[in-house]
């Protein structure tokens, strides 16, 4: 790696800050991973494990008593208004047909359409209508004038991208992103690997010279007690 790259990549970073409004970054995702249908790992749990029993049944219902009893709803409402007031962002990543997935961050307060006017300044083909939707099950998202916290996007959301873009057949799959943004991949590995090689801000000391040793102060002659006019 050029010894500059990392610092044009630090250039790039900031003028996609600085032109976007936001912090944004791309890279590549295996096929695997972004096929919607991927069952989590919470989702290979046998229906054994989500069984409810007589007695869970009846704890849960006396829990849901106690709460509606102790809680009122101007507390409920003051616990859900600190809760949000500690979320400072949300990190909203969306997966293309092509592998590639484009993160963005948000304000929990911001509504989805903000989502949605970045993508049309960032997609290769603003023109083309598309949409969004979440998995699973399948959800067009339709209300875009919901805040990122009441869509339950926080602290961050995976979303997909679809649109009707004509294949090509035999060629190699039109990009979604501009080739802009496509330029940011790999450019936060730069960055990073421009924070490993940082030297250190300690002040070397080996070149400073032999470090002087203290000497241990001689013991004091012990002075004779006897008068000067004794005499053996």
């Amino acid at each position: 790696m050029d010894s500059m790259e990392p610092s044009s990549a630090q250039a790039k970073i900031a003028a996609m800050r600085e032109k976007f409004g936001r912090e944004i970054r791309v890279f590549e995702t295996s096929s695997l991973s972004q096929k919607p249908t991927q069952s989590s790992g919470a989702e290979e749990e046998s229906d054994e494990y989500y069984e409810l029993t007589a007695a869970d049944y009846y704890r849960l219902l006396a829990t849901k008593k106690e709460d509606k009893s102790l809680k009122t709803r101007k507390l409920r409402e003051a616990e859900e208004a600190a809760r949000r007031a500690k979320l400072t962002k949300a990190v909203i990543r969306i997966r293309f047909p092509d592998n590639h997935t484009f993160e963005a961050t948000f304000h929990p307060s911001e509504k989805i359409h903000c989502l949605i006017d970045l993508l049309k300044r960032v997609v290769a083909h603003p023109d083309i209508p598309f949409y969004l939707y979440t998995t699973p099950p399948k959800k067009q998202i339709k209300d875009f004038s919901q805040d990122f916290y009441t869509a339950g996007f926080i602290p961050g959301a995976i979303v997909y991208f679809a649109n009707e873009l004509p294949k090509d057949d035999g060629a190699s799959p039109t990009p979604y992103l501009s080739e802009e943004i496509l330029s940011l991949k790999g450019v936060e590995v730069m960055t990073k690997a421009e924070e490993l090689v940082e030297p250190s801000s300690e002040t070397a000391t080996t070149d400073a010279g032999p470090v002087p040793v203290e000497q241990e102060p001689k013991p004091s002659e012990k002075k004779s007690t006897k008068p000067k006019w004794f005499k053996m």
